[in-house]
C-alpha cells in the first residue's frame, strides 16, 4: 500500500468466474419444468377451481395412476404410436426417396420447388375432412393426414439438400473414376444429410400435433380421443393427464430417437457445428 492506496494483485482484482458442473448443467432443462409444477401448486390452492375447471396435482395424478392401472393408458398411447409411427416412417421413406430423386434433376427440382412450398405451407389437418369422406373414421385417415404433414416437409428438405450438396465433392469423386451411385449414395446423399435430419426432426412435431388433431375427430381411440371423449363428462382430470402425456411422448421422440440420430451423423461426420468450446 502506498500514499494510503490499496493495491491488488492481478488474481483479486479479475472477476471471479464460475463454472457449472457436468452433473449441475445436465440439470437445468429441469428448472422450468419444475416451475411450471410450482407455481400450478400454489395458484390452484389459493384458486382453488371446481375439478371440471382446473384439477390439482394429486387429482391428476391419482388419475394417472388408475389410468395405467387398468390398461386404458396403455390403450390410448399404443393406438397414437402405431398410427404416428405408420404416417411417419411411410411419410419420411416416400419423402426421403423422392426428395433425392427429384434433387438430381435441376430442371424437375425447379418445376416442383413451388409446389412443394405450396403445399408445405398448408397443414396437414386441413385434409381431415376430405381424409373422412375418402376413407371414413378410423386408422387410415389419421395415417393419411400424418403422412400428409411429414412427407412434404421432408421431401422438401431433402430436395433442398441434394442441390446444397457441394459439387467441388461431386467433381472430385467423378475425376478419381467414381460412378454415378456411387455419388450419389458416398457424397450427395451424406452431404445432404443437416437438410433431410431438419426435415425429419420438424416433422416429428408436425406430424404428432397432426395425429393429435385428427384422433380428436376421426378416431375412437388414442390420446386424441381420449381428451376429445374426456370434454364430454367434464373430466379435466383425464384431459390434462392426456395433454401431458402428448408432450412427453413428443419430447421423448425427439430428444432420445432423432437428437442423438443427429449427434451420431452430422456432427460426427463435421458437417453442422456443434457450438461447443474445444
Amino acid at each position: 500500500m502506498r500514499g494510503g492506496e490499496l493495491q491488488t494483485s492481478p488474481a483479486t482484482a479479475a472477476p471471479v468466474r464460475r463454472r457449472v458442473g457436468p452433473g449441475s448443467s445436465r440439470l437445468l432443462p429441469l428448472v422450468p419444468f419444475v416451475g411450471l409444477i410450482v407455481v400450478w401448486a400454489v395458484a390452484w390452492a389459493v384458486v382453488r377451481p371446481k375439478l371440471a375447471t382446473m384439477p390439482s396435482i394429486g387429482q391428476v395424478a391419482h388419475t394417472t395412476q388408475h389410468l395405467w392401472s387398468t390398461g386404458e393408458l396403455w390403450r390410448d398411447i399404443g393406438a397414437s404410436l402405431y398410427r404416428w409411427g405408420l404416417g411417419f416412417v411411410v411419410g419420411a421413406i416416400s419423402g426421403v426417396a423422392l426428395g433425392i430423386v427429384a434433387g438430381l434433376n435441376r430442371i424437375v427440382a425447379r418445376m416442383l420447388e413451388p409446389v412443394m412450398t405450396f403445399f408445405t405451407a398448408m397443414s396437414g389437418i386441413v385434409w381431415l375432412p376430405l381424409a373422412i369422406v375418402w376413407f371414413g373414421l378410423g386408422t387410415t385417415t389419421v395415417t393419411f393426414v400424418i403422412w400428409n404433414s411429414v412427407f412434404f416437409l421432408v421431401f422438401a428438405n431433402t430436395m433442398l439438400g441434394v442441390r446444397s450438396a457441394p459439387r467441388l465433392l461431386d467433381d472430385a469423386a467423378r475425376t478419381l473414376g467414381a460412378g454415378r451411385a456411387h455419388i450419389v449414395f458416398h457424397v450427395i446423399v451424406p452431404g445432404s444429410l443437416p437438410h433431410i435430419l431438419t426435415g425429419l426432426r420438424s416433422a416429428v412435431g408436425f406430424g404428432w400435433r397432426a395425429l393429435i388433431a385428427a384422433e380428436i375427430i376421426g378416431a375412437s381411440t388414442g390420446l386424441g380421443a381420449m381428451i376429445y371423449q374426456s370434454k364430454e363428462f367434464l373430466r379435466s382430470d383425464i384431459i390434462v393427464t392426456g395433454v401431458i402425456f402428448i408432450a412427453a411422448i413428443g419430447f421423448v421422440l425427439d430428444t432420445f430417437i432423432l437428437a442423438p440420430i443427429e449427434r451420431s451423423t452430422v456432427e460426427r461426420w463435421g458437417l453442422v457445428s456443434t457450438g461447443r468450446a474445444r
